[in-house]
C-alpha cells in the first residue's frame, strides 16, 4: 500500500500554452477528469477562440474538458507573468487563466475552492487522463446526444462532490491561493 501511495503523490503531468512559453506542474493524482457543459464554460470558451491564433476550447458537442487538481499539488515553471485573467463578470468568483503569449486558457480556478481546473488540452495527449463523467449536461446544446461511454450528469454528481471533499479534507480543509495575474484585456 504505501508504493501506490508514494506513486499517487510522485506522478505528474506538465500543462502548458500553445507556444510553450507558460507552463504549469501538475503532482499527484488528479482528482477528477470531467466535461462540463455549462453555460459560463460554453460562453468562456467561445469567447477565447475568437482571439488571434486561440486554440479550440469548447468541443463540437458543447463541452469543455478539464483535469481538476488539488492547488497545493501545483507549481508555475515558467511563465506566470505571461498570465492574464479573465471572469465573465466583474464580481464572479471563478477566474479563468489565459497565456496573453498566444490566447491560450490555462485553467480555470473557483477562487474560494481548493482545486484548479486545468483544460485537458494543455496537457500532453500522452500525460492527459481520460474524461470520467460529463457534468451539467443539461447545458448542452439543443440537439446534441451524448454517447453513454462514461456517466452523464445533469448536475454536479454525488461522485464528483465526493471527490473533491476527500480532497479538500486531505489538503486539511484548505484553500491555498493561487498567484495573482495581472488583469486580462480579452
Amino acid at each position: 500500500m504505501p508504493q501506490i501511495q508514494e506513486r499517487a503523490r510522485t506522478e505528474t503531468r506538465t500543462a502548458s500554452c500553445q507556444c510553450g512559453a507558460v507552463r504549469l506542474e501538475l503532482t499527484g493524482k488528479p482528482i477528477v477528469a470531467a466535461t462540463c457543459y455549462c453555460q459560463s464554460c460554453q460562453q468562456a470558451g467561445q469567447g477565447f477562440e475568437a482571439l488571434p491564433g486561440a486554440p479550440t476550447v469548447v468541443g463540437a458537442d458543447g463541452g469543455t474538458p478539464y483535469v481538476l487538481v488539488r492547488k497545493d499539488r501545483l507549481a508555475w515553471l515558467s511563465g506566470s507573468e505571461k498570465l492574464g485573467e479573465h471572469r465573465l463578470k466583474p464580481d464572479s468568483p471563478t477566474r479563468r487563466f489565459v497565456a496573453r503569449c498566444c490566447n491560450a486558457p490555462i485553467a480555470l480556478e473557483f477562487t474560494r475552492g481548493h482545486w484548479l481546473s486545468v483544460y485537458s488540452d494543455r496537457i500532453a495527449a500522452e500525460e492527459r487522463p481520460a474524461a470520467e463523467m460529463r457534468t451539467i449536461v443539461g447545458d448542452r446544446p439543443a440537439g446534441i446526444e451524448l454517447p453513454g461511454d462514461i456517466p452523464n450528469y445533469r448536475t454536479p454528481s454525488g461522485k464528483f462532490l465526493w471527490r473533491l471533499l476527500t480532497a479538500w479534507a486531505a489538503m486539511g480543509f484548505r484553500a491555498p491561493p493561487i498567484e495573482a495575474t495581472k488583469g486580462y484585456a480579452g
